[in-house]
């Protein structure tokens, strides 16, 4: 069920990302949000997470030091910080852990900066 509210920064949701077209992302898959839209409240801008290593490894491609997803905390993953998305929140759910139990699991402050500075990397800000 699409979320009704603009998330927090930090936030790890699923965001559908069905409309698209390749090469962008395609599926459904966790992000990161990263910022809250100032004047709009239906708009978050995300990068997305992938368990798949980015081939070449870039300076804007963060190994995360611990999945945020709490099932899956075993798996490594990247945020990748060179397709960051300024999203509707329809687009967007809570992470399924069981049939009826949904959460919000979130990044510590280190690596939210550490994203915020590949962000930047990517974009050439830095």
């Amino acid at each position: 069920m699409p979320l009704k509210y603009q998330p927090k920064e930090k936030s790890v949701l699923m965001c559908d990302f069905a409309g698209f077209n390749a090469p962008e992302m395609v599926k459904v898959r966790p992000v990161i949000i990263i910022a809250k839209h100032k004047k709009n409240r239906e708009l978050v801008t995300i990068v997305p997470l992938s368990t798949t290593q980015p081939e070449p490894l870039e300076p804007y491609h963060y190994p995360m030091p611990s999945n945020p997803l709490p099932d899956k905390a075993n798996i490594q993953c990247w945020a990748k910080c060179d397709m960051i998305y300024t999203v509707s929140i329809a687009r967007l759910d809570r992470y399924k852990l069981a049939k009826r139990e949904y959460i919000v699991p979130t990044v510590n402050e280190h690596d939210f900066e550490q994203i915020k500075k590949a962000v930047a990397k990517a974009l050439r800000l830095s």
